[in-house]
């Protein structure tokens, strides 16, 4: 079942650079239904199904999700940290996290009572005014517990709320569940290749290796996108519950217009609700993708998510499963669109 599968893949460990573990929980979901799995040499984790036309079809979602990684700790044993990726600091105080080894902390911020006297705001804060308690009272005793370079990932828990749910790592294991869902009940004549790539979040470092080996007819990606349709949002047209997205745009990529013409038709012919998503900041794997080798076409199809990079991530169920049904969709078309 899509909720089950998802579940497990949100709730596992996985920050930029460690994402083996998630891979190998995902390979154990769609490897009864690939020719082949393997993890290439960057540890992007790649399911085949062959088909007899000739063409290659690349799919993929990356795996990994921001992280606080250890400096190694103070003299009262709190652990000092710095960014994986894309941390909030404003919102990452008195946080539950957890290390690869199991060790479980709590977010603080130094001075945090002192704050009023400072005259600075929560805006001004950052990665440096965190540290992690993990219940340890020296140097020696933290940083046995929590090694440097160990990294922690927020602890969340799985929340329905109606149809939406809200959880940690949505950005991007969803859209891996997605990838994973579509591979499994994928019926195309062309080879499909499912993609779960590494280290998107630290400078979108594994899709581009994938496609270079892969060389696809088409790639279509999967990741998150933001939305408008929360109080003060930067104004998009982009809401939950409104359908996955058809990317025009990011500040990483600009799609390529036969590719996009190519998913909106197969979306109005199948039915499927979608958005038009015009991103005003941030960046997706397409880019990488687009700009290997001699370049590909590439496409995005992003499920939209309130609250990205904090804990509490939110979509609408149903976006995510329209989502499948337009990859499906478009990898079960025999014309796809040409370069040049």
């Amino acid at each position: 079942m899509f909720t089950d599968m998802l579940q497990d893949i949100l709730m596992c460990y996985g920050p930029s650079g460690r994402e083996r573990r998630v891979g190998e929980l995902i390979r154990s979901y769609v490897a009864p239904y690939a020719d082949e799995t393997y993890f290439d040499a960057m540890d992007n984790l790649i399911a085949v199904k062959r088909g007899t036309s000739g063409k290659r079809v690349m799919l993929s979602a990356h795996m990994d999700q921001i992280g606080f990684i250890a400096l190694g700790a103070d003299e009262s044993g709190f652990i000092r940290v710095s960014n994986v990726g894309g941390i909030n600091a404003a919102i990452s105080i008195a946080r539950r996290v957890i290390f690869g080894n199991g060790v479980v902390g709590i977010t603080a911020k130094k001075g945090y009572f002192d704050l009023p006297a400072t005259g600075r705001t929560s805006r001004e804060w950052n990665i440096h005014d965190l540290v992690i308690d993990v219940g340890a009272s020296t140097r020696e005793e933290a940083e046995a517990l929590v090694p440097i370079g160990e990294i922690a990932v927020y602890l969340t828990q799985f929340t329905m709320l109606g149809g939406r749910f809200s959880c940690g790592a949505l950005d991007n294991r969803l859209s891996c569940a997605i990838v994973a869902e579509a591979f499994i009940n994928a019926k195309s004549n062309h080879d499909v290749y499912a993609v779960f790539t590494v280290q998107e979040e630290v400078g979108l470092r594994g899709a581009g290796v994938a496609a270079y080996a892969i060389n696809p007819d088409l790639a279509i990606n999967l990741d998150v996108t933001l939305t408008g349709d929360t109080p003060h949002a930067f104004p998009m047209a982009v809401k939950l519950g409104g359908g996955p997205t058809v990317k025009i745009k990011d500040s990483s990529v600009l799609c390529q217009p036969v590719v996009i013409a190519f998913m909106e038709s197969v979306a109005k012919e199948a039915g499927i609700p979608y958005q038009r998503e015009v991103l005003h900041a941030g960046g997706t794997d397409t880019a990488s993708i687009q700009k290997t080798a001699g370049g590909y076409l590439a496409g995005c199809i992003s499920v939209p998510t309130r609250y990205v990079h904090t804990p509490v991530e939110t979509a609408d169920m149903e976006d995510g499963l329209n989502a499948v049904k337009l990859v499906l969709a478009c990898i079960a078309k025999d014309e796809l669109p040409k370069r040049g």
